[in-house]
């Protein structure tokens, strides 16, 4: 292809960059939408949350379903594009940034409300929100998330990775008791201790966790695999999660640059679909090797 021809998603270039977030290639947004029944992207009624959105690439992705699945049920194109916009994509930012970036790749504009955006909001954040809250300390450690209060109680000039999503104890709450049918994401996997060298504790189980508190019809995220094996705060989340007989689908990457490039992730990283509905005890479990092939079983998971 000619270099002046060349037109690359500036999602996949991002999701290229080595940060301590991992981003999500456009590409991998759209293996794990593929999941999902695809019926859900012809109704306008079905309603979507990312609640770590970072570049707004799942948000982004799910709308150009959408716009494709709804032409028939509302033809006028600004029509629809309005209907998506208001009633059916929602998302949550782990930081101010995010938020920008998110509502830039939804919108078109980073301020929802202004006259760029592709369809105007009264606020500028339109369905994706950003709220700068901080810890709540004990004993050294948010009794939300278990940061370090030696690590993360500073001022107000820096990011307090507070994640919003994972800092209540009633995240119904957030948007007004709404019921949503998918919640999708790539949430934050880890935070310092405060421990010696590059101590961590997870925290994607507790999106996870609070993710199903909202009963969504299908839940999928993408985290590290670690949580197979337990230990280090995951023991609880590992027995829990493998005896739920809503897992239908879990696939594995034995190593994480099969899905983020040059990122390094110990262990692998997975994603997951979970039905809040599921009733059998089967789940289809991926092993994905690369240029090693994939192997695949369906068996119940305890």
């Amino acid at each position: 292809m000619s270099k002046l021809n060349y037109n690359p998603d500036v999602l996949s270039c991002l999701a290229n960059l080595s940060n301590d977030e991992v981003f999500t290639p456009p590409q991998l947004a759209n293996q794990m939408l593929d999941m999902l029944p695809q019926e859900l992207f012809r109704s306008p009624e079905t309603k979507f949350l990312d609640p770590c959105t970072k570049s707004g690439v799942f948000l982004r992705e799910i709308a150009k379903r959408l716009i494709a699945g709804l032409v028939d049920e509302i033809p006028d194109l600004q029509e629809r594009i309005d209907h998506i916009l208001h009633h059916q994509l929602y998302g949550i930012a782990i930081t101010r940034l995010t938020s920008l970036m998110s509502r830039r790749s939804l919108y078109c504009s980073k301020d929802a409300s202004g006259k760029y955006s592709l369809s105007h909001f009264d606020t500028e954040d339109g369905n994706v929100r950003f709220k700068d809250i901080r810890h709540t300390w004990q004993n050294g450690k948010c009794r939300y998330c278990g940061a370090s209060q030696e690590v993360y109680d500073r001022n107000d000039t820096l990011e307090s990775h507070a994640y919003e999503f994972i800092h209540t104890d009633k995240p119904n709450t957030l948007y007004n008791n709404m019921t949503f049918d998918v919640i999708i994401g790539n949430p934050p996997y880890q935070l310092s201790d405060g421990g010696n060298g590059a101590s961590a504790i997870p925290i994607y189980n507790k999106f996870v966790i609070q993710a199903m508190k909202l009963k969504p019809r299908y839940l999928t995220m993408i985290i590290p695999s670690r949580w197979m094996t337990g230990g280090r705060g995951l023991d609880d989340f590992r027995r829990e999660f493998l005896s739920d007989n809503r897992l239908s689908v879990i696939h594995d990457f034995k190593d994480a640059s099969l899905c983020f490039t040059g990122v390094e992730i110990k262990g692998g990283v997975n994603y997951f679909l979970w039905e809040r509905d599921k009733v059998s005890p089967i789940c289809v479990i991926i092993n994905d090797y690369g240029s090693d092939g994939i192997k695949e079983c369906r068996r119940p998971l305890m």
